[in-house]
């Protein structure tokens, strides 16, 4: 990593979903053991790293004040059950803060849409979450693919699920993730739009400054992470070697979600 004092500096923003010793199958490739979780947050210990908020990184590279030393981001997109059971009471044996970006239609309560792919938090945990120190964050309502809505589903995913987590923890959301890490102009015009202050992607890079408060990257946490694999990461070492392959299939997969995007917009192409 780059001093984080420096306006280079290059970030490790780590993305975790589920933490789950039998996930269904659904999420099994994305979640990660509790015993690796714990394993994980060890090493950032020992390694001397500064675990941060998700609005405190973004508002230090907007003001230009200087980041902690050997900075890095844990944050968990969804909002899985296991997150508080597993992962909240090693977060709180280190003192390490976190965000977690819940998607409020898959949440247990009020809003469910009975569509989530597992057990997930209700909000009484969403609660105890952020009273102990977890950034909550907004994923959308519904966990579509926000870049291929329409304007007025677009708009109505985000703020029903800024309202939502507002109206439950009684404090607005700041910072976005987008689900699976799609967004283009217009998605991230109208996230910021809705209040949101800043916004994650995926990329599997380092974040930078450069990246801009709405297109912050970040690097996939996954159940085959092993110990050296997740030490490079951490390090910030040949982050761009590890995801080769899937920065190639990003590439590609863009190209063509941008073309399902014209044919739509194309007069007679329907709603």
């Amino acid at each position: 990593m780059a001093d984080a004092h420096r306006d280079d500096a290059r970030v490790p923003v780590l993305m975790y979903h589920a933490v789950a010793a039998d996930p269904v199958a659904a999420t099994r490739a994305l979640s990660v053991t509790p015993r690796a979780f714990a394993g994980q947050m060890a090493a950032i210990a020992d390694r001397g790293l500064t675990p941060i908020g998700t609005a405190e990184l973004a508002a230090a590279w907007r003001s230009g004040r200087p980041l902690p030393k050997r900075p890095v981001l844990i944050t968990f997109d969804d909002g899985y059950e296991g997150v508080h059971r597993h992962a909240l009471p090693v977060l709180t044996a280190y003192g390490f803060p976190a965000t977690l970006f819940v998607s409020t239609g898959w949440l247990r309560g009020p809003y469910d849409t009975g569509s989530a792919p597992d057990t997930m938090l209700d909000w009484d945990q969403v609660r105890e979450l952020a009273a102990a120190g977890v950034e909550i964050g907004g994923h959308s309502h519904t966990h579509p693919q926000l870049d291929q809505l329409g304007e007025e589903r677009l708009r109505s995913e985000l703020i029903h699920c800024r309202e939502s987590i507002t109206d439950q923890l009684g404090a607005a959301p700041v910072s976005f993730a987008y689900p699976y890490g799609y967004s283009d102009r217009r998605v991230r015009r109208a996230v910021r739009e809705t209040g949101y202050a800043q916004a994650l992607a995926v990329g599997n890079a380092l974040a930078r400054r450069a990246q801009g408060p709405y297109a912050l990257r970040r690097v996939t946490v996954r159940r085959r992470t092993g110990p050296g694999e997740f030490a490079r990461l951490v390090e910030g070492r040949a982050v761009a070697r590890t995801f080769a392959r899937d920065r190639t299939l990003t590439k590609g997969y863009a190209v063509l979600r941008g073309a399902r995007r014209a044919r739509r917009r194309m007069p007679g192409a329907g709603a």
